[in-house]
């Protein structure tokens, strides 16, 4: 803690994503309709989920609370970029700094376990059948949940304790629209090759190892949904498809930036909008393009609503 006591910055200043004044209206324009689509979408997911008594199933109450992740992963930093367009000079506090930071983990971290969750009960679904209703109950969904935030929190947690103490005692100019881990830590007035092991090691073997688990369950998963040839087995592995399509552009670039070398270069920016913006837009747009059960949820919902203004 005595570095604590050496830190004389207050706030930090964001670069943001560019200079000109007319390229940043057209990006809030084009990041406004991400954001309220995402939100807007997740919170559906959510609603028509807890209604609709056809998706009461562990797949679905998982996939709503990977959408409340999802609408949590929206608003940490993305609410502030929108702002900040309007602002010649972008600062946010020493505190808010850290705030962000512990939130990005946090959420990032809940959703690779949450996915890794969501993979086990279509593993259980597929390869063992006759044991789904036994083995996935609403205890262990719950247990799921809880463990994911658990991971999340924990892993946030020791990224902060490490670098609130770090001592920031000059330059103050993060190069992002947000306090980037990496990019916040460069800013110490200390060498930082230690703490950076401990971001790659702490990051890289959570994602890592979530990554592997989905991998392998996955294969197990398409080598058995292959020796079958029933039209349940056409409807799972439409399932799944949905479940490899998020994983993956989940995992693209968060394996770019935590198990990637240290250098940093200009398309990090842009990665990290996708990352940050895009990535809530995934859950709504993949499940509901590529799930029947949820497309019919969806027009039963809103025959109901007109049903009901008429």
């Amino acid at each position: 803690m005595a570095h604590a006591n050496e830190s004389v910055v207050s706030e930090f200043v964001l670069l943001g994503l560019s200079n000109s004044w007319e390229f940043q209206m057209f990006l809030f324009a084009i990041f406004s309709i991400v954001y309220v689509t995402s939100v807007l979408g997740n919170i559906m997911i959510i609603i028509i989920i807890s209604s609709d008594s056809h998706l009461n199933s562990p797949m679905y109450f998982l996939l709503s609370n990977l959408s409340f992740i999802d609408i949590c992963q929206s608003n940490f930093a993305t609410p502030k970029m929108l702002v900040d367009f309007f602002v010649e000079r972008k600062t946010i506090s020493f505190a808010g700094c850290m705030t962000q930071i512990f939130f990005l983990h946090t959420f990032v971290g809940s959703e690779m376990v949450m996915l890794v969750s969501m993979a086990c009960d279509r593993f259980i679904a597929i390869c063992k059948p006759l044991h789904y209703s036994t083995i996935m109950t609403r205890r262990l969904c719950k247990i799921f949940v809880i463990a994911a935030w658990a991971v999340g929190i924990i892993h946030s947690a020791s990224h902060i304790i490490f670098t609130v103490q770090l001592p920031f005692c000059g330059p103050n100019v993060v190069n992002s629209f947000f306090c980037d881990l990496p990019l916040v830590i460069e800013l110490a007035c200390m060498g930082t090759y230690e703490m950076d092991i401990l971001t790659l090691t702490n990051s890289g073997l959570i994602a890592s190892s979530c990554f592997l688990a989905l991998v392998i369950s996955y294969v197990i998963i398409l080598i058995t949904v292959r020796r079958r040839s029933s039209s349940g087995s056409s409807k799972a592995l439409s399932t799944l498809t949905a479940h490899i399509t998020v994983v993956i552009l989940f995992f693209g670039p968060c394996i770019y930036f935590y198990i990637w070398p240290f250098s940093r270069i200009s398309l990090d920016k842009f990665i990290s909008v996708f990352y940050t913006i895009f990535t809530p837009l995934l859950n709504p747009i993949v499940y509901s393009l590529r799930n029947e059960d949820v497309k019919a949820a969806m027009r039963k919902f809103r025959n109901r609503y007109v049903m009901m203004k008429s």
